[in-house]
């Protein structure tokens, strides 16, 4: 039986090893106020000021116009009553008032729809459904 297989040495085995780990790597270098990347950005996504857990439930928002409605799962553990700022990226704010008897509702899996205060001539009626 004859086998084909050189023999590496160690520091050739290192090398093969780190350029494998590396063939898959992404390198930014920077240089003064910008910077150069091997591969292309993504493009910018908005992001919540707290990022949405599996247990926070977003709120279907009626004739929305840039409204935001997301009861953090930590607020509906807690079961405080809260006034939920909806204002999101509209250019007004609009609060929906959700009291403990909601909070138990949703923990319980059962969709809550409350409206929101009237300002700039309208309000909005907000929907969460728990998946």
């Amino acid at each position: 039986m004859s086998d084909n297989h050189e023999a590496i040495d160690r520091r050739e085995f290192t090398l093969q090893a780190a350029m494998a780990i590396l063939a898959g790597v992404t390198i930014t270098v920077a240089e003064g106020c910008g910077s150069y990347s091997s591969m292309p950005s993504p493009s910018p996504t908005p992001t919540p000021t707290t990022a949405p857990t599996s247990s926070d439930i977003n709120g279907n928002i009626s004739a929305n116009h840039g409204h935001t409605a997301v009861i953090a799962g930590a607020q509906i553990t807690s079961g405080n009553a809260i006034a939920l700022d909806i204002t999101g990226m509209a250019t007004h704010p609009h609060t929906v008032q959700i009291s403990q008897a909601d909070l138990t509702s949703l923990k319980n899996r059962q969709a809550v729809s409350r409206d929101s205060t009237n300002n700039s001539g309208h309000m909005h009626t907000v929907t969460f459904t728990p998946a």
